[in-house]
């Protein structure tokens, strides 16, 4: 476990490992995919029920449609126990959560199976925050930079590429056959970049996420992104993450434009 005494800018890490969803990109485009799944394109050819069920939501039914699809996302990676659960990947689990949405909402013969395959790949062309490029391309300059994302090497790859990111190694925890905040998956990342975890520091907008890889021996990177924080400013866990977390970007300064700045990178 990393000392809550370690000077980050003294001894800095060789390399930096990025949470992606939420840190390195937006979920903005989930509210888009609900607002698609809202507008079918095929209405004409819709049942009169099915019909009346979408006339009946409103823009925050959407907006909440949205929301529960996030979730499932982070109930499904941080129930998942490596040698119990069953294994699957997060382009999987995107299907499968939309269609059990679907069928929660009653609105399951909205699409067909290829369309509601079309839709849940919307997760691979998420838009980066304003900063993460130009912030990215920086830190690239002094660091290996890496994802450390649940997301699957395809998805990533996408995102990378769609985002213009930049990353130097794109590691996804599927490549270990377990999800964040498990062990395995800092570990074996530090091992690929042939590191010693404390060699590595991990950059998230999750306090959870680093809590997990300070348990392994990584430094710590914090980056405030709006409604990405789970932990409650007034909650012990959160205050206690003020003490150990080795650099912490607020909300109001420029994200990993601001870690580059500090540093030294112009």
């Amino acid at each position: 476990m990393s000392s809550p005494h370690y000077d980050i800018f003294k001894t800095p890490p060789k390399a930096l490992t990025f949470d992606v969803f939420g840190t390195t990109v937006t979920s903005r485009l989930i509210d888009s995919a609900a607002a698609k799944v809202s507008s079918s394109s095929k209405s004409a050819d819709l049942s009169p029920e099915i019909r009346k069920r979408v006339s009946e939501l409103i823009d925050e039914d959407w907006g909440q449609f949205a929301q529960e699809w996030r979730e499932s996302y982070y109930k499904f990676t941080h129930g998942y126990v490596p040698g119990e659960s069953e294994w699957r990947d997060i382009d999987t689990h995107h299907r499968l959560s939309l269609i059990d949405l679907l069928q929660k909402w009653q609105l399951e013969e909205l699409y067909t199976d290829d369309e509601v395959q079309d839709l849940s790949l919307v997760w691979h062309f998420l838009d980066p925050w304003s900063d993460s490029s130009a912030g990215l391309h920086k830190l690239g300059s002094k660091f290996e930079t890496s994802t450390l994302s649940n997301g699957n090497q395809s998805l990533l790859k996408d995102l990378n590429e769609h985002g213009h990111l930049g990353f130097k190694k794109i590691q996804s925890a599927a490549d270990f056959m377990a999800y964040k905040p498990h062990p395995s998956v800092y570990q074996g990342a530090a091992k690929a970049m042939a590191l010693d975890t404390s060699e590595v520091a991990m950059v998230a907008a999750h306090l959870s996420d680093l809590k997990g890889a300070r348990g392994c021996g990584f430094r710590t990177i914090y980056v405030e992104r709006k409604g990405e924080e789970r932990w409650k400013p007034h909650s012990d866990e959160y205050k206690d993450a003020k003490t150990w977390v080795d650099i912490w970007i607020s909300e109001d300064e420029d994200g990993f434009l601001e870690v580059a700045k500090k540093f030294d990178i112009n």
